[in-house]
């Protein structure tokens, strides 16, 4: 597999765009391929079975785009999908929850941490598994917050109505005296400004983007995949529904404008007799 080749993101929506925005940061040189799975989000309230089965589509969609490396930049998909996917690829992937994980392990100091995030990923305990890996003096107080996604795919970010759901999940967290938040969902970290707002400075929010980005780039390192040229590479964002909402709320989060749109038909792999119709977007980095 060549250097030069692309990276594959994918996630349920717009929130993996998060992941993209510090990937971009950190690998400049890098052309990344993003697919939102906008038309079966939210991946929270699925089964793991039906999680699995998404995200194996949606790896084959990116493997056809000759990607090198995956990121899974999805928590539920993370701690639902990503073993399976490992054990079926020849190429590196990675997801987000255990350096989001070992992120909140290195700054509590009271052994408190809070983990917000899906109904899956909290009920698959995989962050307080990984936590325990790392210190098993961590106390961790998990609490899904499933009506955070479609407020972030809604767009309302800063919203009195946001704000009341934002009091009414993370209040009690607030109250068990936790130092840390790690925001289990790749779409949280874009309600980052108002939920620091209402945890206050006492507690620090912990981006598993931010932390993926940097375990990906040691990933690509060790792997002989970075890409050492120079150039400012063009990236491919796909969705499978709501092309226009996504092209609007992806350029207010990574501060770039679209350049070209088209539509393209993406095949099922799943599913030999049926096409999911999709939306490619481009992007010039």
């Amino acid at each position: 597999m060549s250097s030069s080749a692309p990276i594959g993101v994918f996630d349920s929506g717009i929130g993996g765009t998060t992941v993209v925005k510090e990937l971009m940061a950190s690998l400049p040189n890098e052309k990344i391929i993003y697919f939102g799975d906008t038309a079966r989000v939210p991946y929270g309230n699925k089964s793991a079975g039906t999680v699995i089965m998404y995200s194996r589509q949606i790896v084959r969609f990116l493997l056809e785009k000759k990607v090198k490396a995956i990121v899974i930049a999805c928590n539920t998909a993370s701690a639902l999908a990503l073993d399976a996917l490992k054990s079926e690829l020849e190429i590196p992937i990675i997801g987000v929850v255990k350096p989001g994980a070992k992120a909140a392990a290195e700054v509590t100091k009271c052994n408190k941490i809070g983990v917000i995030g899906t109904r899956a990923t909290i009920n698959s305990g995989i962050y307080k598994e990984f936590l325990h890996k790392t210190n098993p003096d961590i106390q961790v107080f998990g609490k899904a917050c499933p009506l955070f996604v479609p407020l972030v795919e809604e767009g309302w970010i800063s919203d009195d109505i946001t704000r009341q759901v934002i009091h009414r999940y993370l209040d009690e967290l607030v109250e068990k005296e936790i130092d840390a938040l790690v925001l289990g969902c790749t779409h949280y970290p874009i309600l980052a400004g108002e939920i620091g707002k209402i945890t206050g400075e006492g507690i620090t929010l912990v981006n598993p983007a931010f932390e993926c980005a940097k375990e990906f780039r040691y990933l690509l390192e060790e792997n002989d995949l970075l890409c050492e040229e120079e150039r400012i590479p063009e990236h491919e964002f796909y969705v499978s529904d709501g092309p226009k909402a996504f092209a609007e709320l992806a350029e207010s989060f990574l501060g770039e404008g679209i350049v070209k749109r088209t539509n393209v038909a993406v095949h099922n792999f799943e599913n030999e007799d049926s096409d999911i119709k999709t939306y490619q977007i481009k992007r010039r980095g």
